[in-house]
């Protein structure tokens, strides 16, 4: 087995027996040939992508089987689910299609940054499944400057994912639980977004334009939001020149493998390496 599955064996395999449900990756005799939509061009578009081992890739379906079916996530057709993994070593995104029958599988995977413990107001980004509803309306960044210069949502004109209030760690004080505002979010392109890959953030996930741009443009978490478009309502926050599929989701699942260190496939971009260890 590669070293670089080892970390998460055990963990994947006690997960499978959540509920009592029997579930196993796929073998690569199970897997389908064609790709799955938007493969191409999640390739083509996203920077900071990372290429995990299929033998990894089949601990992460486990584990995303498992955490929907404990949450009972409502997958009534084939759609797109975002996964990721919190853990400090690891800090990856995995863009899923697939469920109500169809097998899931991997669109492609990025760097991204979670919850930084130790600091004043952070918090470890929630686990847990989360839906993506008008219960919490998106909105669109500024693009204006913070005290240090920092533009905290990226460019002008991203899309600020919003997931509600929620329950989380302190990790500052008496780190008891407390509530924070999830949210997936673009970050600075001149400051920050080389730190992806890394933990820096104070809870919320922070992905590249790119991938902020990829998910807006194809509204791969848009369910609900086409669903209030079809009957009639105007929402200002959807851009005009949307490509959405038929297989929009969600569900925004995050995990922690507790990896003990970095695998090879999740090393963050070159010049944060030495940090990062």
């Amino acid at each position: 087995m590669r070293a670089a599955a080892a970390w998460a064996l055990a963990i994947g395999m006690a997960w499978a027996s959540v509920a009592g449900a029997q579930i196993t990756p796929l073998t690569d005799g199970d897997a389908p040939t064609d790709p799955p939509p938007l493969s191409t061009l999640f390739a083509d578009s996203v920077a900071m992508r990372l290429f995990p081992p299929p033998d990894v890739v089949g601990l992460y379906e486990v584990r995303l089987q498992g955490a929907l079916a404990e949450s009972n996530a409502r997958i009534d057709q084939a759609q797109f689910v975002v996964l990721v993994d919190r853990s400090p070593k690891v800090q990856a995104l995995f863009l899923w299609w697939g469920g109500a029958g169809t097998v899931w599988r991997l669109v492609g995977a990025a760097s991204v940054s979670t919850g930084q413990a130790g600091r004043f107001e952070h918090f470890l980004t929630p686990m847990g499944v989360f839906e993506h509803s008008l219960d919490n309306p998106d909105f669109r960044a500024e693009g204006t400057k913070n005290e240090l210069g920092i533009r905290g949502y990226g460019r002008k004109g991203s899309r600020v994912y919003d997931f509600g209030w929620v329950e989380a760690p302190k990790t500052w004080g008496d780190r008891a639980m407390s509530v924070m505002r999830l949210q997936m979010h673009a970050t600075d392109p001149d400051v920050l977004e080389q730190r992806l890959g890394t933990a820096q953030s104070k809870g919320c996930i922070r992905i590249h334009s790119s991938l902020n741009e990829f998910f807006d443009r194809n509204g791969i978490l848009d369910a609900a939001y086409d669903e209030e478009l079809s009957r009639g309502r105007r929402l200002w926050m959807l851009r005009t020149d949307r490509a959405p599929t038929p297989w929009s989701g969600r569900y925004l699942v995050v995990i922690d493998t507790l990896a003990g260190q970095r695998p090879a496939w999740a090393v963050p971009p070159a010049p944060l390496r030495q940090r990062a260890k």
